[in-house]
């Protein structure tokens, strides 16, 4: 091999040759008069060195660089972020679906029997509908939150449910409303005997999905008659921007005291998560609720859009 400066020079050729032209090692080899195995390791000699710089100029290559921003920020185990081209909220509610499917398919084809613990919500449910059909029956699949809706129906987001009717495996719903009438019956409905089987279990889950919704004038909660045009307000005056399982947090991710939230039944989630906690959301309505269940540290995971990501930096 050559030494010094020679070396170098020679080096710098040979990942020229190698990473721009796209020659194969006998070809580097014959052009710098030099052996197969010399070629190869000049090429590795110039990565050592730092002289290779690789610059990948794509759009996803984009999003790659701020999933990792946003993870680093965050402390994120993992981040998909999907590229937005002038999309509608419907193209980019189905990118997100689309993406959070394939990151629940990851768990899902586990062989090995899996607790997934899951939300409900518009999100999650279009994930699960991505989903491809799986044999799993190994699998047990617990809802988090209340699958009984203000008017006595079952909840129509109960994600657990789709995801048993895909996989095979057994589904545990949270017997109780999303909200209780008072706080007393509350008690009552996360005081049976049923109640505290689904709450062990979720305790003992592998992962959990979940949605993330926002708080506002027609928000989903609203929309779907869990909460009146009054409670809504009162969420918003005590500084309500958000709700994971229909627990409000503010900007800041902070949970919320409130007599709503004082009769929401759903198992609580940890912060920071005691397992991995994937939310799946995006969209320019729930961004402030995206980056406030980042900023009270509730996931370990997050599927999301590049708006909202670069919004969550600039936060």
């Amino acid at each position: 091999m050559p030494k010094s400066s020679e070396k170098l020079d020679l080096a710098t050729r040979a990942a020229w040759l190698y990473y721009v032209a796209g020659n194969t090692q006998n070809e580097i080899a014959e052009k710098l008069q030099v052996s197969r195995p010399v070629a190869q390791r000049l090429v590795a000699f110039a990565v050592e060195k730092n002289l290779i710089r690789v610059r990948v100029d794509h759009q996803i290559a984009d999003c790659l660089t701020l999933a990792d921003q946003l993870s680093k920020r965050y402390g994120l185990a993992m981040c998909e972020i999907v590229p937005i081209d002038g999309d509608t909220h419907e193209e980019v509610d189905r990118k997100l679906a689309v993406a959070g499917a394939q990151v629940m398919e990851r768990y899902l084809t586990e062989e090995r029997p899996m607790v997934i613990a899951l939300s409900s919500g518009r999100t999650l449910k279009a994930a699960v509908d991505q989903i491809t059909q799986l044999e799993r029956p190994q699998h047990r699949l617990v809802s988090m939150v209340g699958a009984i809706a203000q008017d006595g129906s079952s909840n129509r987001y109960d994600v657990a449910l789709h995801i048993s009717e895909k996989t095979g495996g057994k589904h545990f719903l949270l017997p109780a409303p999303l909200i209780a009438d008072n706080e007393a019956e509350r008690a009552q409905w996360c005081n049976h005997r049923l109640y505290r089987i689904v709450q062990s279990l979720s305790a003992e889950a592998d992962v959990a999905f979940v949605g993330i919704g926002d708080i506002g004038p027609n928000c989903p909660l609203y929309e779907d008659g869990f909460l009146t045009v009054d409670e809504v307000r009162e969420l918003m005056r005590l500084g309500a921007i958000a709700e994971m399982l229909g627990l409000p947090i503010d900007a800041n991710g902070a949970r919320i005291e409130s007599p709503t939230g004082r009769r929401v039944t759903s198992i609580r989630l940890d912060s920071p998560p005691k397992r991995p906690t994937i939310g799946i959301a995006g969209g320019t309505r729930k961004r402030h609720a995206v980056i406030a269940t980042l900023k009270g540290g509730w996931l370990s995971g997050l599927v999301t859009d590049e708006l909202c990501a670069r919004a969550a930096l600039e936060a």
